[in-house]
């Protein structure tokens, strides 16, 4: 067990991944202050999809180690990680899109009550868990639609449906992944509101495109280029470093 300070829930220690000869992420040290938001931005090609594959382990490293908690994780999959509280969303919304909005919610309120996949009880076994799952859909929004069919949900709203299912397995550090991406700036707003709200009493760690929400719910960012950490801080102090505005925008013209 490598020792961390109890202030980082999540940390990398030289963080490599190659394909063949080129290395998409190198030597990333990444740490992660519990129970903030913390963001990871950079250009197209600057290796965040990668590295967040990495930290949600669907992908293995080609060298270094993650550490979650104080333990080292770097060769454990997904689903053992998910068990101790790394829970990961997809850029792609990911919902059961035959079942409604609470029945989405409510299964993965199962978890907590270990009968996850005992199909066979009767649903009065589940009572238990419907208060909370109207809740959790109130939370974000969707209560008047709790019995419309996920599939037939807005693309604003099923990224709204996947913050509370995410929430309602009850992670300790929650990973998203580009979670407004195709979104409209309502939406956007509305999901923005809902990570920061999602925040409390959890660690948030997100690749996303849009400066604007990084800027407004972000307590630290991490700028990567090339596979590697360019510049990290507040947003305020790295959105005004000229090398992070050179990886954006290229060189001034002199």
């Amino acid at each position: 067990m490598t020792a961390i300070s109890d202030d980082f829930i999540l940390e990398t220690e030289n963080l490599t991944k190659s394909f063949g000869g080129f290395a998409a992420v190198r030597g990333v040290d990444l740490r992660v202050k519990r129970h903030s938001v913390h963001a990871l931005i950079g250009p197209n090609g600057a290796g965040k999809t990668t590295c967040f594959n990495l930290l949600t382990k669907f992908l293995k490293p080609s060298s270094g180690k993650i550490i979650y908690n104080g333990r080292e994780i770097t060769d454990l999959g997904p689903a053992a990680i998910a068990k101790m509280g790394l829970v990961r969303s997809f850029q792609i919304s990911a919902v059961f899109t035959h079942l409604s909005a609470f029945e989405n919610v409510r299964v993965a309120l199962q978890r907590k009550l270990g009968v996850a996949m005992k199909f066979w009880r009767p649903l009065s076994s589940l009572s238990t868990i419907d208060e909370e799952a109207r809740g959790l859909l109130d939370a974000v929004g969707l209560l008047p639609f709790s019995n419309i069919p996920a599939g037939e949900l807005s693309y604003g709203r099923k990224r709204a449906l996947e913050i509370a299912t995410t929430i309602a397995l009850d992670p300790e550090l929650m990973l998203l992944d580009e979670p407004t991406s195709g979104l409209g700036s309502e939406d956007i707003e509305r999901v923005a509101a809902l990570i920061r709200k999602a925040s409390q009493g959890r660690t948030i760690v997100m690749v996303e495109h849009n400066l604007g929400v990084v800027a407004g719910i972000c307590d630290r960012v991490t700028v990567l280029q090339r596979g590697e950490i360019l510049a990290e801080g507040v947003y305020d102090s790295i959105s005004k470093d000229p090398r992070v505005l050179e990886a954006y925008v290229g060189p001034e013209d002199e």
